[in-house]
């Protein structure tokens, strides 16, 4: 197949907002696709190389200047022996062989396959063929249910791997997907609740209420002495956390899966901001001891915990790692749900997770039966610029670039950028009133005069060398304009750095 068929895909799904109309698109691609393309077209349609990490970076894709091809030539499989070869070269001389490889694709290359390219290459690809919606249309595709597509998912931990499966061998080769210790698992998720007392009032009173730490996920697996550690994205991390290794080995079991949190502690005992901890992932060693809090145990002693419901999981938890729980409470009354919630945001957390205590483990699914409560901020920043949108936003002010008041009187400090929350009236308004503030602009975003004032609602923020601030926002979002505000009513920076942690 050509590679132009996968980029007149992703536009096609990028261009609509029906839910149906992208699962029929990427399952008609599908359905086309030899068998060694599956893995590769899949991994791409829904938003990075199957290889993850290539080591070229933004600026080196943007700097090139090659001229397009004029027509279609690419195919799906030289693409990826392409991106194969980047991935893997490292070493003296690899970096102009990084640049020759580049150009060599962009040569070949259309316009369209060079702008879908990039955006691949550097995470910027949002045409919306999100993972749920990929998985549905690999379902459609193999004409199968959705339920064994989705629990072949979970046990692989990868889309492509369970895509090839699906379409190749259908029931019978997804059946053979099962918990495998050392293999991750993809997480279950929770859904943002609008506070206690609506989790509460959906959930009943069978749950368990639990410390929502500020911390990075983890799943554990332990067979034996052997140990591996992964993260959220299920990356291991394993070399990274010999503390943890440490810990893990000398559980009172044999085998196991845990899922939880792991976190660096001030000497108070207060959790150390979030980037701190993660910044042990990147290092072999570090002065930040890691401490873990589990919540869930997946698997412990050859027996698969994964449809049991989550007191079932608690019990088995309590047996495998007594010591290492996270704070929790089950059953509480409304009261004592409540001061459980105070607690935890006195002690320096997000909030709490409330869970259904009968439900399963339902990996990579952002479902109902867990819902986290926690507390949010908002904030009143200046409107530094818009970048132009990708897919069913091209041609509209997207992205916002932000910056809070210097209250030196010097120009706004940016803080971040976010594009969450934005309605399509919101969009359509950006796009015509902008350009009225415009200060400048480049290709790629139109900058704007410090005259717009814009309410954002967000986690928190942390320490960061991104911004000139030394600050960056956290799960930023937009919740409205404030006409009735002028910069000079806009936050400051000294209130952006209050809402640090500690």
């Amino acid at each position: 197949m050509l590679f132009a068929e996968i980029v007149a895909t992703s536009a096609a799904v990028g261009s609509t907002r029906s839910r149906k109309a992208k699962i029929e698109s990427l399952a008609t691609l599908l359905r086309a696709l030899a068998p060694e393309e599956i893995e590769p077209a899949v991994a791409w349609l829904a938003g990075e190389p199957r290889q993850r990490r290539i080591g070229t970076g933004w600026r080196t894709l943007t700097d090139l200047r090659v001229d397009p091809a004029d027509a279609p030539s690419l195919t799906v499989m030289a693409v990826d022996e392409m991106i194969e070869e980047l991935a893997g070269l490292s070493g003296a001389g690899s970096v102009l062989r990084r640049r020759e490889l580049v150009g060599e694709l962009f040569a070949a290359a259309t316009a369209e396959e060079q702008s879908f390219v990039i955006r691949l290459l550097t995470g910027e690809l949002r045409q919306g063929a999100l993972v749920g919606i990929m998985t549905d249309a690999v379902a459609t595709a193999a004409g199968l249910p959705i339920a064994p597509v989705r629990r072949a998912f979970m046990l692989s931990g990868a889309l492509p791997t369970t895509a090839v499966a699906a379409l190749r061998g259908g029931l019978d080769e997804l059946s053979k997907f099962e918990l495998e210790v050392g293999r991750p698992v993809q997480p279950m998720l929770a859904s943002p609740a609008e506070g206690l007392a609506d989790a509460l009032a959906e959930l009943g009173a069978d749950i368990s209420v639990e410390y929502k730490m500020d911390g990075a996920r983890i799943q554990v697996h332990r067979n034996g002495d052997e140990v591996r550690i992964f993260t959220r994205t299920l990356r291991e991390i394993t070399p990274s956390v010999p503390e943890l290794v440490s810990l893990v080995q000398a559980l009172p079991c044999e085998s196991v899966v845990l899922d939880g949190e792991t976190l660096a502690l001030a000497d108070s005992g207060r959790p150390r901001p979030f980037q701190e901890t993660m910044s042990r992932f990147g290092a072999d060693t570090g002065e930040l001891l890691l401490h873990p809090y589990f919540f869930d145990c997946l698997y412990l002693d050859g027996v698969d915990l994964l449809d049991e419901p989550l007191s079932a999981r608690l019990d088995a938890l309590e047996r495998a790692a007594p010591d290492h729980r996270i704070p929790s409470v089950q059953r509480p009354t409304d009261e004592a749900a409540t001061d459980y919630l105070v607690a935890a945001l006195r002690d320096g957390h997000e909030g709490v997770m409330v869970k259904s205590l009968a439900a399963p483990y339902a990996a990579g699914r952002r479902g109902r039966t867990w819902q986290k409560v926690k507390q949010v901020h908002t904030i009143d920043l200046i409107v530094l610029g818009a970048e132009w949108g990708y897919g069913r936003r091209t041609g509209l002010l997207s992205n916002l670039h932000l910056g809070a008041r210097d209250p030196d009187g010097g120009p706004p400090i940016m803080v971040g950028k976010t594009f969450k929350g934005l309605t399509d009236k919101l969009l359509a308004w950006q796009t015509e009133e902008f350009p009225k503030h415009e200060s400048s602009r480049d290709a790629q975003t139109v900058y704007l005069r410090p005259e717009i004032v814009v309410e954002i609602e967000l986690d928190g923020v942390q320490v960061s060398r991104r911004y000139p601030g030394g600050v960056a926002l956290r799960f930023a979002r937009v919740l409205r304009y404030r006409p009735d505000k002028d910069a000079r009513d806009a936050d400051t920076i000294d209130t952006v750095r209050g809402l640090l942690p500690g």
